[in-house]
């Protein structure tokens, strides 16, 4: 058949290094690579995946799994991934998977047109899933963010409590300070900030499901009085606020819609206020996210580059006070997640999760580990300010023992690093 020709010298072009052994739909064994690990068998079950699979690769190659038209030994579906992103990443991807992809991140400003209703109908599609289940492979305090391993031994709750610790005292936080937290999740963050700072945060996101878990643990901590949880759009906040904090959001904005969100935080920031931005980012040149990704995990959802962002903070007031790039940290923590996931498979299919969504978010966790790993995406922590001397110029401050606390100004600086000597 045409699409088969077309397909096995498709692969043939692509796998170079490492080893694939793939089985055709009808009975034809290729052996392709150099003969190195990682080593592979795969098995094609469906005599229309190859045409798939040249049309649209990732998108295909995700469904195919989880439908089980494609087989892995072993289930290996880290070795498959692994040896396919390498290879891509080297340059081997054939020239029409290259127009392909190149088509779709012409098409990104309309797949990410996050509209308020797209914004929440793209959110229930992720964060409506049961608490329960999240609960499975998270921390305690529902952190489904990078992680910050400090120290090799650290466990993913220490990594987590290490981050948000991190950006308090980024946001230099005084007891009294109003803070608004875009897109509070199951509301960890804004409980930390109330029980341990002494702020007063009003927490805004689009799940109704994380929302109700969030009053009820901001209730169980004490801290329920300190904490104003909301089902609202970041773009209808109307209040000034003295620091503002969006974690793992930006990834969820759609690259059309930057401008409204620095704008909107432009509006939000008191004159003396900080705001830190932590996101998934890129450092290589724009592109679009995976069409599986798209579809399946994170509808309208992107993982900019540097430039995309910086470009748009450019128009507002705000001005970069420190750009920190977190490598290997996300890699761990998705590790954590997913060996967390596996070992607690049976509590899944209790929930009534089936084998189709289980293969889905295994897909999911280790592309998502190996995109950290193996193609150039980072975890950024942009400060923003508007007036310079709003954070200390150096960034000893971060290293103090109880450094979240000082007064937000500059005219602090020497004592900071008197302390710190």
């Amino acid at each position: 058949m045409m699409w088969d020709k077309i397909f096995k010298k498709m692969i043939a072009r692509l796998i170079k290094s490492g080893t694939l052994i793939l089985h055709m739909h009808d009975g034809e064994i290729l052996t392709l690579g150099d003969g190195t690990l990682p080593e592979v068998t795969v098995t094609l079950h469906d005599a229309s995946l190859p045409k798939k699979l040249i049309l649209n690769p990732e998108l295909a190659l995700g469904e195919a799994y989880m439908d089980e038209t494609l087989t892995i030994r072993d289930d290996d579906v880290r070795g498959l991934l692994t040896l396919v992103i390498r290879n891509n990443e080297n340059g081997n991807l054939p020239k029409l998977q290259s127009a392909i992809r190149a088509f779709h991140v012409r098409m990104r400003r309309w797949t990410q047109w996050n509209t308020r209703r797209a914004s929440l109908k793209n959110s229930k599609h992720h964060y409506e899933i049961s608490t329960e289940f999240y609960d499975l492979f998270l921390d305690p305090d529902h952190q489904y963010t990078c992680g910050y391993f400090r120290d090799p031994s650290d466990s993913l709750e220490q990594a987590q409590a290490n981050k948000m610790a991190h950006i308090a005292n980024k946001l230099l936080i005084s007891p009294g300070m109003h803070v608004l937290d875009i897109g509070c999740g199951w509301g960890g963050l804004a409980i930390t900030l109330a029980r341990d700072y002494g702020a007063h945060v009003v927490g805004v996101s689009l799940s109704e499901e994380q929302l109700k878990t969030a009053r009820r643990l901001a209730a169980e901590a004490g801290v329920g009085d300190k904490i104003d949880f909301r089902l609202m759009d970041y773009r209808n906040v109307n209040e000034t606020f003295d620091r503002i904090v969006s974690v793992g959001m930006l990834e969820h904005v759609g690259q059309p819609q930057y401008s409204t969100y620095f704008r909107q935080v432009e509006q939000n920031l008191a004159e003396d206020g900080v705001s830190l931005i932590h996101f998934i980012g890129r450092t290589s040149q724009p592109t679009d996210l995976s069409p599986w990704f798209r579809k399946y995990i994170f509808p309208g959802g992107y993982s900019p580059a540097l430039s995309e962002v910086l470009r748009e903070v450019e128009k507002t007031q705000l001005q970069q006070a420190d750009i920190e790039v977190w490598r290997t940290h996300y890699e761990r923590t998705l590790t954590e997640w997913q060996t967390r996931f596996e070992a607690r498979l049976p509590e899944v299919r209790a929930l009534g999760y089936d084998e189709r969504f289980i293969r889905m978010w295994r897909y999911y966790l280790i592309a998502s580990e190996l995109s950290m790993s193996d193609m150039p995406l980072v975890l950024f922590q942009m400060q923003l300010a508007k007036r310079q001397d709003t954070v200390p110029v150096t960034r000893d401050y971060l290293y103090v023992s109880g450094a979240a606390k000082p007064n937000s100004s500059v005219k602090q600086d020497e004592k900071i690093l008197e302390a710190a000597e």
